[in-house]
C-alpha cells in the first residue's frame, strides 16, 4: 500500500518526482505522433515521419533506459558502475538468440537447425545453452535472469567485501571487458566479431514492416514510462530512504543496524534488469548485436549521460541521454572527428559548473524565475 501510495506521490514542485508526470505525458504525445506520422501519413507529406527516424527514436529510447539503470545505483547509492553496458549487451544476446532460432532455413546456408555463422564455423550440431531459445517466453526469460544472476553474484561479492569507490569501478569496468574478450571468441559459439544479425522475424512479424517497428517503438516508450515510474516509487519508499542514507553515510547506516550490503545487492540487480530490458528492446530495433557492445567505452559514455542530464534526478539522467546522443547524431555526420573532444568539453564543464547537470540548471532557473508557494501565501497574507 506504501508503495502503491508512493507511486503517485509527484505533489511536491521542484523535486525530481514532480516532472515525471508531464514527461511521460509528453513523451506518449510523442510517441503518437511518430506512430501515425509513420503509418497514416504518406511520404513526401510534412506530417510524414520516415521508418529511420521510427528506428533512430526507439535507439533513444533504449539509451534512455540503459541511463536510467546507471542513475537508480549511482546517482541514488554512490556505486559508479562501469559495467553496465554488459548487462545491456547480455539482454540483447538474449533477444538475438531468439531472433536467430525464428531464421530457420531462410538463412544463406539454408540450415534450419544451425545459424548461419555455426555452418560457415563447420559447427555439427546446437550448443546445448542453445536449447529452449526458439520459444520467445524462455528466451525473454533468460535474457532478464542471466544478467541478474551476474549482478547478484558480482554484488554479493563485492559489497559483501565492502569494495567501494574507484575500486568498485574498476572491477566492473574489467567484469564487461572480461565479457567483451569472451564473446569475441568463435568458439563460444555468439557468432564471434560479427555477433548476431539478419534477423527476419518476431513472433511472426517481419522486422522489415513499418508497424512492427511503430509497435517496438510503442513497448519501449511504454516500458521506459513505467519504469521511470517504478524507480521513482522505489526511491520515495523506505527501501530508496536507507539506499539515500548509505549514499551519504554508510558506516553511519551500518551503525544503525542496516544490513547496508543487501540493499546495495538488491538495488543493483534491479538496476542490471533495467539495463537488460533496454538492450532486449535494442535489439530487434537496431538488427544487430556483437560484441562491441561490451566495450569499456560504452559504460563510460553512460555515465555521461547521467552526469550531463543531472545524476540522482532520474528524467535528468532520460533527457541526457536523449540530448546526447541526438547530438552524437547530428556532430558525427558533420564533425566525425570532432565529437569525442565535443563530449569529453561538455563533461568537463558539466562536471565543474554544474553539479546537477542540466536538470539541475533548469531547477535553478525555475527557481528564480518563478517564487515559491510560500512566497506567494505570504504576499497574500
Amino acid at each position: 500500500m506504501k508503495l502503491f501510495s508512493s507511486i503517485f506521490n509527484f505533489k511536491r514542485s521542484g523535486e525530481p518526482g514532480a516532472v515525471i508526470v508531464p514527461f511521460v505525458a509528453l513523451l506518449f504525445v510523442v510517441t503518437l505522433f511518430a506512430a501515425l506520422g509513420n503509418l497514416v501519413f504518406p511520404e513526401g507529406s510534412v506530417l510524414h515521419v520516415s521508418t529511420y527516424s521510427i528506428t533512430l527514436l526507439g535507439k533513444y529510447l533504449c539509451y534512455a533506459m540503459l541511463a536510467l539503470a546507471v542513475d537508480v545505483v549511482w546517482g541514488y547509492c554512490g556505486i559508479l558502475s562501469l559495467g553496465h553496458a554488459a548487462f545491456f549487451a547480455l539482454g540483447g544476446y538474449g533477444m538475438g538468440m531468439y531472433l536467430m532460432r525464428q531464421i530457420g532455413d531462410r538463412g544463406v546456408y539454408g540450415n534450419a537447425l544451425l545459424p548461419d555463422f555455426m555452418v560457415f564455423l563447420n559447427w555439427e550440431s546446437l550448443p546445448w545453452y542453445w536449447f529452449g531459445f526458439d520459444h520467445f517466453g524462455f528466451a525473454m526469460l533468460m535474457a532478464l535472469l542471466v544478467p541478474a544472476l551476474l549482478a547478484f553474484v558480482f554484488g554479493w561479492l563485492a559489497f559483501r567485501s565492502r569494495v567501494t569507490g574507484v575500486y568498485l569501478s574498476i572491477m566492473t569496468q574489467a567484469l564487461t571487458y572480461a565479457l567483451m574478450l569472451a564473446f569475441f571468441r568463435n568458439e563460444m559459439g555468439f557468432g564471434g566479431n560479427n555477433g548476431l544479425t539478419d534477423f527476419k522475424d518476431i513472433l511472426g512479424f517481419s522486422l522489415q514492416s513499418d508497424t512492427t517497428r511503430v509497435v517496438l517503438l510503442a513497448i519501449t516508450s511504454l516500458l521506459l514510462s513505467l519504469l521511470l515510474i517504478l524507480s521513482h516509487a522505489i526511491m520515495k519508499s523506505r527501501f530508496g530512504k536507507v539506499i539515500v542514507a548509505v549514499r551519504d553515510s554508510e558506516s553511519r547506516a551500518r551503525f544503525l543496524g542496516y544490513r547496508t550490503e543487501r540493499y546495495k545487492v538488491w538495488l543493483f540487480v534491479y538496476s542490471a534488469v533495467i539495463a537488460a530490458i533496454a538492450g532486449v528492446l535494442y535489439v530487434p530495433q537496431i538488427g544487430i548485436i556483437n560484441p562491441g557492445e561490451f566495450t569499456p567505452i560504452n559504460s563510460i559514455e553512460i555515465v555521461i549521460w547521467v552526469a550531463i542530464g543531472g545524476r540522482g534526478t532520474l528524467v535528468g539522467a532520460v533527457l541526457g541521454a536523449l540530448l546526447v546522443n541526438y547530438a552524437k547524431t547530428r556532430l558525427t555526420a558533420i564533425f566525425p572527428e570532432a565529437w569525442l573532444f565535443a563530449l569529453g568539453a561538455l563533461f568537463v564543464v558539466v562536471t565543474l559548473f554544474l553539479p546537477k547537470g542540466l536538470f539541475g540548471l533548469a531547477g535553478s532557473i525555475r527557481k528564480k524565475l518563478l517564487p515559491s508557494p510560500a512566497a506567494v501565501k505570504e504576499v497574500k497574507s
